[in-house]
């Protein structure tokens, strides 16, 4: 299988590179695409070992003048993006092959797992109740690790349109040619473009990203998934899944996470809010246009005649002729507020049943007049779309922390008099928060009249209080969870509660708490069974409630294999806590792109997590770049679709083995050492510090305009106040990787010769410790301590530094010969070939690359400190390398 996967994956891979060359000698000279030909000819001699190609490199690449580095950064860059395009859609050349191919095993993992199921004993019944349940959102996040411009995405997607194209058998020899040339225009025009974003985006540029996903993919790729699936309940179950299921659903953070960042506000955060209804709006409204047309049908049932009130010749046309007007008229008033206009709002669609209920009759008296053919063609898509989107495409989730509600909760009991609410106990503020909830008066009156130096008049403050009323004016379906980052207590979340309250929230977004460090993941049960305790808040919630688990943070305070641990007990505590009170709890996995912030294959880590923490209900963030790695393309997004709700139904129907006591005992004791060196290292390391950011881009990251928060928490600080993302993102840069790997190959490494026979148990029969260790194997394939020897050696001469340098490549070292001795291997990747080869296929255009970025960070250093200048003449030839590197490893953070 794999040889018919990768041969034409190398012919898309050297159609893209020919083309390239031929652009490069077309637009930057023949000397160019010479030099770009040798450079590439000494890389592929490096990776095979010749250490003379590699001196060679260098010694060229110390020869270029300034202006001549850009071209070739872009030419490098250019390459790994179509490498990526051409690997995209090999999975979905892949999914055809096997719709042709009865033999070739199906890349959809549901028909497998239905069967599965039947020889499990899972009766028709049980699984059928459990597809009408399922309840699976995907947040989109605005995290920045999106490296690639959106206008150069649309010209990766129409690369990929010719891509397919060409696959088609029956193309004349004129039809090719003219792909081919439209193949080599795009490219070229692809090699005309900046690849760096001249301003950094604000958060509706983000957000309308996050729209451009739904409207190019996912809008057509959802209800041809739930087709998928209802035909598979068909076939297993013997009936079909209720008009209005919606298995998976989509949020999103884009301009409602304000953790952070100064620059979502209560007036972005309506502005995205509208945005989102008028793209619904106009969505649906071409949809209802294209329904109309179709349904020129005369018969129809005795209801819809009713309904119409006098005959018509085109029932269906007319019946639908008011839900058309009524989206008209939404799209135009929320149009009108957009540009800050007053607009009538009297006959816009405000409830999603306002628009369903019109399409469920039409569905009905189709159905009645026999006609279920035409019933089940557009109007049956239609209906999936409205099951899953709503009038508001995205349903919007805020997020703030913690210590924002804290200030203005003490704000107001500083103006009523009562204190500082921030120094009471934990039991006071509760006993508080709890009264004031159960009030039937306000907490403070319209008008505050307050001297402008008091808290309540804080600007911080003031902007939680617009939030909070702007919240207040929405359409309650537009909007999904309220986020409450670096959750300690269980007042933070009543807290919020209260501020819903007093700002006449009538229907309360469900408070959702997010558990980061290592510390607040171990005292996330003991939080929620406080809360699950309090008679008020147990009828509030009405038996449901939402737990985030962050993932990144706490691998930022722990290392890895600590965090992963935590995070997979803080689950196991949760799950028994909610069930011990009779809560159904829906866990909230805040994973980024990268291992070191909760990155795995989707199916592999949700069936990882503990027995009983996925009962048919989850919600994910999907970030950065990863949204368009999985939906950027219509057959890649049905894929993981398909996976979600495989990985979610087998996690709910046949949830992996509770942990032997001796597994347990052993993750304890090896994550117990895997902290203590982590910690020594990251921070009582007196020079890791300055070996971050030294040898690291971490510095000349935040030149990138990738996304619209600050790369630190705080304007000053160590690796405390710097973000996650930027954190990981900086070792990926120099392939060291650090976060993925540091303590846990030591850790494993000391308990392997006494626990040999443990852990060869775990590894065979814990889904949990498999994922741990083939994610620890991926990410250490991408590790290369030869070239993180060359930045450094590049970049300092430092002797601290250097011998703190020795130390971390040992580490990294120790690290791959511990897995090798754990899994019995003598090479990593041996039973993941694809991904070896297609890391094989970029080392020559990845090694170019990372030795121009460290020969461009030393001169923009030695400029910066000879000039009182923030800018550099190589600054853009950075910030491709940058990029370039990022496409190369697809991961950044």
């Amino acid at each position: 299988m794999i040889q018919q996967i990768t041969a034409p994956l190398r012919e898309d891979v050297r159609l893209l590179g020919n083309l390239l060359g031929e652009t490069l000698k077309q637009h930057a000279g023949q000397d160019l695409f010479n030099q770009v030909e040798q450079i590439r000819a000494l890389a592929k001699g490096a990776r095979d070992g010749q250490i003379e190609a590699e001196k060679q490199l260098e010694q060229l690449f110390l020869g270029l003048k300034d202006e001549e580095i850009l071209p070739l950064t872009r030419a490098f860059s250019h390459f790994l993006n179509f490498a990526n395009i051409a690997e995209q859609y090999n999975v979905v050349r892949g999914r055809r092959q096997a719709e042709f191919d009865e033999q070739a095993p199906s890349p959809n993992p549901l028909p497998h797992l239905f069967e599965k199921f039947k020889t499990q004993q899972i009766n028709e019944q049980q699984l059928f109740q459990q597809l009408c349940d399922l309840k699976i959102e995907l947040v989109l996040t605005a995290h920045p690790t999106e490296v690639s411009r959106r206008t150069l995405i649309q010209k990766y997607d129409d690369i990929t349109d010719c891509l397919s194209q060409l696959d088609q058998q029956k193309l004349t020899p004129r039809e090719r040619q003219q792909t081919l040339a439209t193949l080599k225009q795009l490219i070229s025009s692809a090699w005309q473009t900046d690849e760096i974003r001249q301003h950094r985006p604000t958060p509706v540029d983000e957000a309308k990203w996050g729209f451009a996903t739904i409207e190019q993919t996912l809008w057509n790729a959802v209800p041809k998934f739930v087709r998928e699936l209802n035909e598979l309940t068909q076939q297993h179950c013997e009936q079909n899944l209720p008009l209005t299921v919606a298995p998976i659903r989509f949020a999103s953070w884009m301009g409602g996470d304000r953790d952070g960042n100064p620059n979502v506000t209560h007036k972005i955060t309506q502005e995205v809010l509208w945005l989102s209804r008028w793209q619904a709006a106009d969505l649906y409204l071409r949809d209802i246009e294209n329904l109309r047309w179709e349904l020129s049908i005369q018969h129809c049932s005795d209801e819809l005649a009713q309904a119409l009130g006098e005959p018509h010749p085109e029932p269906y046309r007319e019946y639908l002729r008011e839900t058309r007007e009524r989206l008209k008229a939404t799209r135009y008033c929320l149009g009108q507020r957009l540009q800050g206009l007053e607009a009538d709002d009297r006959n816009i669609i405000r409830h999603k049943d306002e628009l369903l209920q019109p399409l469920l009759l039409c569905y009905r008296s189709l159905v009645d007049s026999n006609l279920a053919e035409i019933a089940n063609g557009q109007l049956l898509d239609f209906i999936y779309r409205v099951n899953c989107f709503g009038i508001e495409l995205l349903k919007l989730d805020i997020r703030q922390e913690s210590g924002r509600h804290r200030q203005a909760i003490s704000a107001i009991t500083e103006y009523l008099g009562l204190g500082n609410f921030e120094s009471w106990t934990e039991q006071a503020r509760q006993n508080f928060l709890i009264q004031e909830l159960q009030s039937k008066r306000p907490l403070l009156p319209k008008y505050l009249n307050e001297p402008e130096g008091s808290l309540i008049q804080h600007p911080d403050v003031l902007e939680v209080f617009a939030t909070m009323r702007t919240l207040a004016e929405q359409p309650p379906e537009s909007l999904g969870a309220y986020i409450i980052s670096m959750a300690e207590y269980p007042s933070d979340v009543l807290a919020v509660l209260l501020l819903q309250k007093e700002a006449g929230i009538q229907q309360p977004l469900r408070v959702v708490p997010l558990f980061e460090t290592l510390k607040d993941l171990d005292g996330a049960a003991k939080t929620m069974d406080t809360l699950f305790s309090m008679h008020w808040y147990k009828q509030h919630i009405d038996a449901k409630h939402e737990v985030m688990i962050g993932y990144s943070d706490s691998a930022k305070d722990a290392g890895f294999m600590s965090a992963n641990w935590a995070q997979y007990r803080a689950q196991e505590e949760l799950t028994a806590i909610a069930q011990k009170h009779g809560v159904q709890l829906t866990l909230f996995h805040g994973r980024g792109g990268s291992i070191s912030r909760g990155g795995a294959p989707t199916q592999q880590a949700l069936f990882s997590q503990p027995p009983g923490s996925i009962s048919g209900a989850i919600r994910v963030t999907e970030q950065g770049e990863m949204i368009r790695f999985k939906f950027g393309l219509e057959g890649i997004a049905l894929q993981n679709l398909e996976i979600y709700t495989a990985a979610t139904l087998e996690a709910t129907l046949l949830p992996p083995p509770v942990p032997k006591q001796e597994w347990r005992a052993l993750m304890n004791q090896m994550t117990d050492l895997s902290v203590k060196v982590y910690r020594q290292t990251v921070r009582e390391n007196p020079h890791f510090v300055s070996y971050l950011r030294t040898v690291t881009p971490e510095l000349e990251l935040q030149m990138l305009p990738l996304g619209s928060r600050p790369a630190k928490r705080k304007v000053s600080g160590g690796i405390e106040s710097l973000r996650a993302i930027p954190w990981v993102f900086a070792w990926t840069q120099i392939r060291l990787m650090l976060p993925a790997w540091l303590g846990t190959g030591t850790a494993i490494n000391q308990v392997h010769e006494q626990h040999k026979n443990t852990l060869d148990e775990m590894l065979e029969q814990w889904p949990y410790f498999q994922t741990l260790i083939d994610m620890l194997e991926m990410v250490l394939s991408k590790s290369d301590a030869d070239i993180a020897l060359y930045y450094e050696s590049h970049l300092t001469q430092d002797q601290d530094l250097k011998l703190l340098g020795v130390e971390l490549r040992q580490r990294l070292q120790n690290a791959v010969d511990t897995l090798l001795s754990l899994k019995g291997e003598s090479k990593l990747l041996s039973n993941n070939e694809v991904l070896d080869q297609s890391m094989q296929v970029r080392k020559p255009y990845l090694l170019p690359l990372h030795l121009l970025q460290a020969e461009l960070m030393k001169r923009r250093r030695l400029y910066l400190s000879t000039h009182q200048s923030e800018h550099t003449p190589i600054d853009h030839a950075l910030m491709v390398s940058i990029a370039g590197i990022a496409a190369g490893l697809r991961n950044t953070g």
